[in-house]
């Protein structure tokens, strides 16, 4: 009860903080390519329920029919105030609303594609047990992912063997030491990484 009046607080109060500043992103992104403002991706949450994950758009559209792994922040598919957003993690932005419509948190496992989620073990889908979030451990120690994957002779062969357990088992991580005061401290280790 705590952490959804929390959620539904800072969400509330970071739309209306941020409400200049994202109405620019919106600007720029029209201004930069054709398409829409924001992309929707069907992403697998609490009780494996689907939903729609809002972010601004980084990429030029369709994009994600190439490929739903994004490899170096020179991906071709990607705009050039895409390369910005997703630098500073402002295209995360959006899932602001997320939050507030309930179907994410502020802090929480990071919400996997389904194509992923199939690949889950029985002991893995346990991070679909609670409320997937913006940000969490997995975030903050993988920040540079796309980098990692850039390096890669098989980026999704890399992404399926390594970087995914990893992450999963910090979800796991997160689980167990679950509450305000965890949810806080990865809330500060958050904004420190971005800055």
């Amino acid at each position: 009860m705590i952490k959804r009046l929390f959620d539904i607080v800072a969400a509330l109060l970071g739309i209306i903080i941020l409400s200049p500043l994202l109405l620019i992103i919106a600007l720029l992104i029209a201004i930069d390519s054709r398409g829409g403002i924001f992309y929707k991706q069907s992403r697998v949450g609490k009780d494996m329920k689907e939903f729609y994950l809002f972010k601004f758009r980084t990429m030029f559209s369709d994009s994600d029919k190439k490929g739903l792994l994004t490899v170096g922040m020179r991906d071709s598919r990607i705009t050039k105030i895409g390369y910005t957003l997703r630098k500073y993690k402002l295209d995360e932005l959006p899932q602001l609303f997320n939050v507030l419509n309930g179907t994410m948190s502020i802090v929480g496992p990071r919400p996997e594609v389904p194509k992923y989620v199939a690949m889950y073990t029985a002991d893995q889908k346990k991070v679909l047990s609670v409320k997937p979030g913006i940000t969490d451990y997995a975030s903050i120690e993988y920040a540079n992912e796309n980098a990692i994957l850039a390096k890669a002779e098989n980026p999704e062969e890399l992404y399926i063997k390594e970087v995914m357990p990893a992450k999963l088992a910090l979800n796991e991580k997160y689980i167990q030491e679950m509450g305000f005061a965890t949810d806080l401290k990865i809330i500060f280790k958050t904004i420190g990484k971005i800055f």
